[in-house]
């Protein structure tokens, strides 16, 4: 008999309560060393491990092998699971170029098998791969092998997972997977429009590199970006609180990140939360511990580099819990 929603909701609602509140942020950032920062992981139950990246990389697994079980359809995590998959695809294809070793880089959990990544871009045969990736990824060896440009190579991958993304969260019947998405992909467009402006790229590579997506305005957004005047016409932007975005910007390029990782935490917070049944509470939970995990790595990184509590403090993300 298989799962169903009611048993997995309050199988979620039950594991939120091991999840990071304000108080447990507070004591994770009195920590003075990486050492005492692990330990204190430890100590709250959240993994193990003897440095900080094990212990994440303990409590991700888990995560994991939490969610298949109790998911009564694991394929809601295949738009976010696609961020996997590109990220392994780009470093054989980069290994293999480069001739160097790359196996030790993987990530998981993926949807494509990391054996059938790399026959694939050994022998640039890819029809073992998805329908919508075979092409992007063959594009992505030529411009590789032959032109040697990277970025444009990961633009092509990039956009194709952007746009799958954006196909899967629709074809579910969640309104908050398809809200969560749009955003996601209207942001990540804006960060590469917001890039190509100091790097001068040309409407070309902005064509291929931004993902159509309700709410964006791609022709505008190209023609912004080449004439130089690109945060002055983002600042217009009514969508998904683009105006708001770029004032935090103006700010500090991480001020803008963090507002981008906190609008769409808080989103999940007022859905998922409140969601009493299908499939939000699920895609709460796992959101929320990607949400703490984004805070463990700001609070290590300050500790490594001996930035400023206050410095650190301001970085910090909005967690679920």
């Amino acid at each position: 008999m298989g799962l169903s929603y009611e048993y997995s909701v309050g199988s979620v609602r039950a594991k939120e309560k091991a999840l990071f509140t304000k108080t447990d942020i507070e004591q994770l950032l009195a920590c003075k060393s990486e050492k005492e920062l692990t330990t204190a992981l430890v100590d709250k139950g959240y993994g193990e491990g003897g440095n900080v990246d094990e212990v994440i990389s303990f409590h991700t697994e888990k995560t994991w092998e939490y969610l298949r079980r109790v998911a009564p359809d694991f394929g809601i995590f295949s738009p976010f699971l696609i961020e996997n998959d590109i990220h392994n695809l780009k470093v054989a294809l980069k290994g293999t170029m480069s001739a160097r070793k790359y196996s030790h880089l993987f990530v998981q959990p993926c949807l494509i098998d990391t054996e059938v990544i790399v026959k694939a871009v050994e022998n640039r045969k890819f029809s073992a791969f998805p329908k919508w990736l075979i092409k992007p990824a063959d594009t992505a060896y030529e411009l590789l092998s032959q032109k040697g440009d990277a970025r444009e190579s990961d633009a092509v991958i990039d956009s194709a997972a952007m746009a799958r993304m954006l196909e899967i969260s629709e074809s579910y019947n969640s309104d908050f997977l398809k809200e969560y998405f749009r955003t996601l992909v209207f942001y990540n467009n804006i960060k590469i429009a917001i890039r190509s402006t100091a790097t001068k790229t040309d409407a070309k590579f902005l064509e291929t590199a931004l993902t159509e997506t309700e709410g964006f305005r791609k022709k505008t957004v190209i023609e912004a970006a080449v004439k130089g005047n690109l945060l002055d016409t983002l600042g217009k932007f009514p969508e998904y609180d683009c105006k708001k975005a770029m004032e935090e910007y103006q700010k500090s390029p991480s001020a803008f990140e963090r507002f981008v990782d906190n609008k769409l935490i808080v989103a999940a917070k007022e859905s998922c939360k409140r969601a009493s049944e299908g499939m939000e509470p699920i895609i709460g939970y796992y959101l929320g511990c990607e949400a703490e995990k984004k805070v463990i790595h700001i609070i290590a990184s300050g500790i490594r580099t001996k930035t400023d509590d206050e410095i650190i403090r301001e970085r910090l993300r909005e967690i679920y819990g």
